[in-house]
C-alpha cells in the first residue's frame, strides 16, 4: 500500500500519545475569535474508538492510472461499505469494501461492457441497500444487495421493456422503502416495496381519476410520510401536499396551490415538517405543518431560496440570501432559525453585517452542535459551531481575507472531519475533536500544494471511507482506520 513504515511509525505514536492523555487544546476565546488550537498528532478523547494514525490509505486502485474509479455515493451497509465505481473495463458498477484491499471488490457486473449500468440512489433499509441502476435490458429499475454477490438482486421489473420504470425519491417509511416510478401505463406514481418482487406495489389514492402526477418529494416526519406532488388532467392543474400513514384511509391533503408554484426542501423537526414554497416569484415562503389543515401555515417569506435546512435542538436552522426585497429586519446571508411559529422564526446571529452576509453553508449537527461555514469578511470562509445561543468559529485555519472553505462536514463519534484549503498543502483531510476543541491536519494525499480533495466521509465497519486524489493514481478509495487504542498496532499488519 506504500508508505508501510511511515505508517507503522505514526501508529507507535499514536498509541504513546493515547496512553499519556493526548494532547490539550485551548480555552474557548470570545465569539470573535477561534476556539481550536491545532494538534500535531493524534490524541485521547471521550470517544472508545481512536484513529490509529493521522495517515489515511489508499484503499484499492481500482482503476489503475488517472482519472481513476471515482467512488461515489457511499453508504454504510450491514457489513460492507457500498458504493460505485468505473474500473475501465465493467463501467461504472455497485461495488464493495471491507476496507481490506482483498475485501473491495465489484459487487455485480449489471450491464456487461463499458457503460456500466450507472447505480445511483443508495438508500438504506435495515440490512438492504436498495438502489436504481439500468442493466440494458429492462432499463432503469430498483435493485437491492444484502452486501454479497449473489445477493445483488434487481427487486422488479416495474415497466417491461428497455425505458425502464426509473425510480426517484428513494424513501424509508414505516419499515418499507417508498419511491416514485412510472409504470408506462399510470404515469409516474407513488410506490413502494419491502424488498420482494410480490410486494413492490403502486400506491393507490394520490391522484384522483384520469389525472396523473409528476414532479414528487417525499419525506419523513413523525409517523406521517408526506408528498409533494403536481397534479395534472383535462381541467385540474394543482400542487398537492398530502400525508399518509400508509394505511388505504390514511391520505390526507394538507394543501393545494396553483400549478405556478413549486415545493422546495423539506425538512423534519421531530413530529413536525418544515417545508419551503414558491408562488412563481422571487420571494419564497418557509411553511411548516404537523400532519393537519389547520396546523398547516406559513411562517413567513424570505428574499431568497432558503437553502441548508437542518434540525438542530427541536427548531429548524438555515441561511437564507439577499433577493428582489430586503425586509427591514432582514440582514443579509445569514443564519436563522424557526421554533415553528412566526415570532420565533429569526436571525440567530449576524456574523457579516450588511447585504452579503455571512453565508453560512453546510449546516451540519455533532455532539450536540451545529456546525457550519462562514466569511464573517475578516477570517474568510472557515468553521463556526453553535449550541443554538453561542455561536463561534471553531478555528481559523487560514489566517486571512479568504479562509480554508471547510467542505464535506461529516462527523463520528467525538470527531468532525472535513476538507480545508490551506497555504501549502492545498485541500486536503482534517479532523476536529469536539471532546479537546482542538484540529489536526490528516497527512497529505496529494503532498506540497497540490490538493487531494477528499470527498464526502462516511464510517463503516472500522474504518472513515472517503474518495481521494494523490495525483498519481486519480481518485480512488481511502480509508482512515479507527480502533480501541490497543488494537491500533495490529492495523498495520491488515492489509
Amino acid at each position: 500500500m506504500g508508505e508501510r513504515g511511515r505508517r507503522q511509525s505514526l501508529l507507535g505514536a499514536a498509541v504513546s500519545v493515547l496512553a499519556l492523555g493526548g494532547c490539550g487544546g485551548v480555552a474557548l476565546e470570545d465569539e470573535a475569535g477561534p476556539t481550536a488550537s491545532v494538534a500535531p498528532a493524534v490524541h485521547a478523547s471521550a470517544d472508545p474508538w481512536v484513529p490509529c494514525s493521522d495517515l489515511a490509505e489508499r484503499v484499492r486502485d481500482i482503476r489503475p492510472g488517472m482519472p481513476g474509479s471515482s467512488p461515489g455515493e457511499l453508504v454504510r451497509g450491514t457489513n460492507v461499505l457500498v458504493f460505485s465505481a468505473d474500473d475501465g473495463v465493467t463501467g461504472r458498477e455497485p461495488w464493495f469494501s471491507t476496507g481490506e484491499r482483498s475485501g473491495t471488490k465489484l459487487a455485480k457486473d449489471l450491464r456487461a461492457g463499458a457503460p456500466g449500468s450507472n447505480p445511483s440512489g443508495f438508500t438504506v433499509l435495515g440490512s438492504t441497500v436498495f438502489f436504481v441502476a439500468d442493466d440494458g435490458v429492462v432499463g432503469r429499475e430498483l435493485w437491492k444487495t444484502d452486501g454479497t454477490s449473489a445477493g445483488t438482486l434487481r427487486v422488479r421489473d416495474i415497466r417491461p421493456g428497455a425505458l425502464g420504470s426509473a425510480p426517484e425519491n428513494l424513501t424509508v417509511y414505516a419499515g418499507k422503502l417508498y419511491f416514485t416510478a412510472d409504470d408506462g401505463v399510470h404515469g409516474r406514481e407513488l410506490w413502494r416495496s419491502d424488498g420482494t418482487t410480490a410486494q413492490t406495489t403502486r400506491v393507490t389514492g394520490l391522484l384522483p381519476p384520469g389525472t396523473q402526477g409528476s414532479t414528487y418529494t417525499l419525506a419523513v416526519a413523525g409517523t406521517f410520510l408526506y408528498v409533494g406532488y403536481y397534479v395534472h388532467g383535462p381541467s385540474l392543474d394543482r400542487l398537492y401536499l398530502v400525508r399518509t400513514d400508509g394505511t388505504p384511509g390514511g391520505l390526507v391533503r394538507l394543501d393545494d396551490a396553483p400549478e405556478d408554484n413549486s415545493f422546495g426542501a423539506m425538512v423534519a423537526v421531530g413530529s413536525r415538517l418544515f417545508f419551503l414554497q414558491n408562488n412563481d416569484e422571487p420571494e419564497w415562503g418557509l411553511h411548516v405543518t404537523d400532519g393537519t389543515v389547520a396546523g398547516t401555515r406559513k411562517l413567513r417569506e424570505f428574499p431568497a431560496k432558503p437553502h441548508d435546512l437542518v434540525a438542530f435542538g427541536g427548531r429548524l436552522y438555515f441561511a437564507s440570501g439577499p433577493g428582489a426585497y430586503d425586509p427591514p429586519d432582514y440582514q443579509g446571508d445569514e443564519l436563522w432559525r424557526s421554533d415553528g411559529t412566526t415570532e420565533g422564526t429569526k436571525l440567530v446571529r449576524d456574523l457579516r453585517p450588511g447585504a452579503q452576509g455571512s453565508e453560512p453553508r453546510e449546516l451540519t449537527v455533532f455532539q450536540n452542535r451545529l456546525f457550519f461555514t462562514a466569511d464573517n469578511g475578516v477570517h474568510g470562509r472557515e468553521l463556526w459551531r453553535s449550541d443554538g445561543f453561542s455561536t463561534v468559529m471553531a478555528s481559523d485555519l487560514e489566517p486571512g481575507a479568504v479562509g480554508a472553505a471547510p467542505e464535506g462536514l461529516a462527523g463520528h463519534g467525538t470527531r468532525l472531519f472535513f476538507s480545508a484549503n490551506t497555504t501549502g498543502r492545498g485541500r486536503e483531510p482534517w479532523m476536529f475533536d469536539e471532546f479537546l476543541l482542538t484540529m489536526t491536519p490528516l497527512v497529505e494525499i496529494a503532498p506540497g500544494p497540490a490538493s487531494s480533495s477528499p470527498g464526502v466521509f462516511v464510517r463503516s465497519g472500522w474504518d472513515l471511507f472517503f474518495a481521494a486524489n494523490d495525483g498519481v493514481t486519480g481518485r480512488e478509495l481511502w480509508a482512515l482506520s479507527f480502533r480501541p487504542p490497543e488494537a491500533c498496532l495490529a492495523v498495520g499488519l491488515r492489509r
